[in-house]
C-alpha cells in the first residue's frame, strides 16, 4: 500500500544510490543492482521493495525512441501544446485536467502558471491523427479559450531522471 503524499517518509544515502541506479536502468538484475550500489542482494531488493511502498518510485516502464519506432510504424508527430481556458475554476481546471489526461495521446499533462492554463506533450502518428486528438479534446470543449501548438522537429533530450542530490 502506498503512503499517503503527505507524510515524507526518510531516506538515507543507500535509498539514494538505489534510486539513481533505477533511474538509470530499472531493469537490471537485482544482484547487479546490490553490486553497483554496495548493498547485499536480500538488503537490496528489500530497500526497492519499501521505496516502492513509500511511493518514491512510481511505477517502472520502458522509455521508447519514437524516431526508431517511426521508421518501423510509420510518420510520429510530437507536440507541445498550450491550452489556455475561458474561466479557471477549480472545477472546471479540474474537469478538463481529468477528461485530457487519459487519453492515450497525451504523454504529460502540466497545469501551469502565468500564462496559459495547462501545457501538454502529446504524440500522434500524423497531422491528422493530432487533428482529430485537437477535435476531441481542445475544440468541443466549450470552455477552451485558446490552443497553441509547437510541433517538434527534433528531439534534443528526453531524460525523466529527478535530481537527487543534496
Amino acid at each position: 500500500m502506498n503512503q499517503p503524499e503527505t507524510e515524507y517518509p526518510s531516506i538515507d544515502d543507500a535509498d539514494r544510490r538505489l534510486l539513481e541506479l533505477l533511474q538509470d536502468d530499472a531493469g537490471r538484475s537485482n544482484q547487479d543492482l546490490a553490486a553497483a550500489a554496495h548493498l547485499s542482494a536480500p538488503t537490496s531488493l528489500r530497500r526497492v521493495r519499501r521505496l516502492h511502498q513509500l511511493g518514491l518510485i512510481e511505477r517502472v516502464v520502458a522509455i521508447l525512441r519514437p524516431e526508431r519506432l517511426a521508421a518501423l510504424l510509420g510518420h510520429g508527430l510530437t507536440a507541445i501544446v498550450e491550452i489556455t481556458l475561458e474561466r479557471q475554476g477549480a472545477e472546471l481546471l479540474d474537469a478538463f485536467e481529468a477528461r485530457v489526461a487519459p487519453d492515450p495521446a497525451v504523454q504529460q499533462c502540466y497545469r501551469v502558471s502565468p500564462g496559459p492554463d495547462f501545457v501538454l506533450v502529446v504524440h500522434c502518428a500524423d497531422m491528422q491523427a493530432y487533428l482529430a486528438l485537437a477535435q476531441r479534446l481542445f475544440t468541443s470543449d466549450a470552455n477552451v479559450r485558446n490552443v497553441k501548438a509547437f510541433f517538434s522537429t527534433r528531439r534534443s533530450k528526453f531524460d525523466p531522471r529527478l535530481p537527487l542530490s543534496r
